[in-house]
């Protein structure tokens, strides 16, 4: 077959990549900060560190871990923070020494984190002090035998940091109460780090870097094992994509979403840092006024989001009001950037809204659009260099062109494996190497590909395939609606038909009014049957809509 994505590549950019110009991401951050050493580097809460001060603190936390805890190449070092200062000194320091990051998102619960530290092999843990607490009842479970606790505001500087600390813990009452004797307190850590007595460990692009949780489509987290060629490779091929719009030096890009989650990890956090761009760390972006007050203070260039955070911001005034001359770079990813959200976000910001599509299992990035198209054309883009991308059948047989299938990715961002899951990597890989996403699309006559939806998200009525996403996107053009979520429920007589979950804009709004809009632009057998109205629907902790949890609540209730 051939692969007519090619001819919609933007100008210049080449078909594959060289990661082998680095040995590893370690060799490639540290040409940045040499190069970029006196650029600011992250920003937190007021506190902006340079590249030459991360560089410094990351040596010295380095040297922490090799000679005053004495762990070696390999060890797996969980970092479990939000969005502040201390990650990626944490991370940068843990990857310098050789270590495996391991990503723990801090609203885990006790079960999903004790899960996660055996599975991995954890030894040491950086955790914010929020999140104390649940660590403090599973450790005993587990192998981890070094701990590290910061409080949010800890690298703010004095007096801000006591302040800061002091609100959180005694006045908002967001640090329940914890003890985990011997754990040590990550300002002291840095101050014991020598950074003279680091040695860098001797790393090659085959080495594992990170054990990236992921849910998967079935059950429980397991670990995606990415390479330093897995996302060294990534990140030369976004940043080969992004080439053409971006300054080195000079961008200034938002960073919402958890740099724990592989979006913001490779995108925002190794991408933009390689270029010597600011990361402005936003630590709650769930407070949309005090996000949009953060907004205000930046001439900010790029901004990387999930498709509810761009309809929250679009559903404040404040941030419609915003100066947004200076942003050439939108980027959506995580989920599916919708119609309404996209064209509202044009008119708001004079600038696209870019959507972007990748996985966990792919270091992220697979498909990007390109950044130069006028408009938003309601696809993910097409294959980024060296990446081929199909569309496969039930049987893994290429599908015609235009019709729906299965898509999988080949190219070396693709991660070596699940972590100790063999017959689960198996289930996923075909013999040729390509990585079967669960994702069904479709791809254009111009050579773009358009996400359907997930696998076993798909509705089945009357034999009729429906696909949420669909649904979702037309649903949401409806002006008193502000977010949807479509799922399958049974019926006696068509197998299943589409529930409708729906959060208000227009407090007036009713069932009747929402089918009523559903039947102007949607086919029979796909306008929802039931609709019911949220006050909020369940999300993951970017954002994404989580319609697993609802069809989950519908079967409870059969049940009962």
């Amino acid at each position: 077959m051939t692969y007519p994505w090619y001819s919609s590549y933007p100008e210049g950019v080449p078909h594959e990549i060289d990661e082998k110009q680095y040995n590893s991401i370690v060799d490639l951050i540290d040409q940045s900060y040499e190069k970029y050493a006196a650029k600011p580097a992250f920003h937190c809460m007021g506190k902006t560190f340079t590249y030459a001060e991360i560089d410094e603190l990351s040596k010295k936390f380095a040297s922490y871990l090799q000679n005053d805890l004495g762990l070696k190449k390999g060890s797996r070092v969980a970092l479990m923070m939000p969005n502040i200062l201390q990650y990626p000194i944490a991370l940068f320091g843990a990857l310098r020494a050789g270590m495996v990051a391991v990503n723990v998102n801090p609203l885990y619960t006790e079960r999903e984190l004790e899960h996660q530290m055996k599975d991995a092999g954890v030894e040491a843990i950086i955790i914010f002090e929020n999140s104390a607490h649940i660590l403090q009842k599973v450790i005993k479970n587990t192998n981890v035998k070094h701990v590290i606790t910061t409080g949010i505001g800890d690298l703010l500087g004095f007096p801000k940091s006591l302040i800061v600390n002091f609100v959180i813990k005694h006045v908002k009452k967001m640090v329940p109460a914890w003890s985990l004797p011997g754990s040590v307190n990550f300002r002291d850590a840095l101050a014991a780090g020598d950074a003279s007595k680091f040695k860098r460990a001797e790393m090659t692009l085959s080495d594992t870097a990170f054990l990236q949780y992921t849910g998967g489509t079935t059950g429980v987290a397991k670990g995606a094992e990415l390479t330093h060629g897995n996302i060294v490779a990534n990140m030369v091929q976004a940043r080969t994509w992004i080439g053409t719009q971006i300054k080195e030096g000079e961008e200034i890009i938002i960073t919402p979403l958890p740099l724990y989650h592989i979006f913001s990890l490779t995108a925002n956090c190794f991408v933009f840092s390689s270029i010597g761009a600011l990361n402005v760390l936003i630590t709650n972006p769930r407070d949309i006024p005090g996000f949009v007050k953060e907004l205000s203070k930046w001439k900010f260039t790029a901004f990387t989001g999930v498709n509810t955070l761009y309809n929250a911001l679009l559903n404040n005034e404040d941030f419609r009001n915003l100066d947004l001359t200076s942003l050439k770079l939108a980027l959506g990813g995580g989920m599916a950037v919708q119609k309404a959200v996209a064209d509202e976000w044009k008119k708001v910001t004079k600038s696209t809204l870019v959507e972007a599509y990748g996985l966990t299992e792919t270091s992220p990035a697979a498909c990007i659009n390109p950044l130069d198209i006028p408009e938003y054309n309601g696809t993910i883009g097409v294959p980024i260099s060296s990446t081929i991308v199909k569309i496969l059948d039930d049987e893994g047989k290429e599908v015609a062109q235009g019709e729906p299938g299965e898509l999988a990715i080949k190219g070396p961002q693709v991660m070596r494996g699940y972590w100790n899951r063999p017959e689960e990597t198996a289930n996923v890989m075909t013999s040729d190497g390509f990585f079967k996403t669960g994702d069904i699309a479709v791809m254009t006559e111009k050579g773009f590909f358009k996400i359907v939806d997930r696998k076993k998200d798909m509705i089945l009525v009357s034999g009729f395939n429906v696909y949420p996403n669909e649904v979702e996107d037309a649903v949401v053009t409806h002006p008193g609606i502000l977010e949807a979520a479509a799922i399958g429920v049974p019926n006696d007589k068509s197998g299943e038909i589409v529930k409708l979950f729906v959060v208000k804009k227009d407090k007036s709004l009713t069932e009747d009014l929402v089918i009523e809009h559903c039947r102007s632009v949607l086919t029979g057998y796909k306008v929802p049957k039931i609709v019911e109205f949220r006050e909020e629907l369940p999300k993951t902790n970017v954002g994404k809509i989580l319609r697993k949890d609802l069809r989950n609540e519908e079967l409870a209730k059969m049940k009962q």
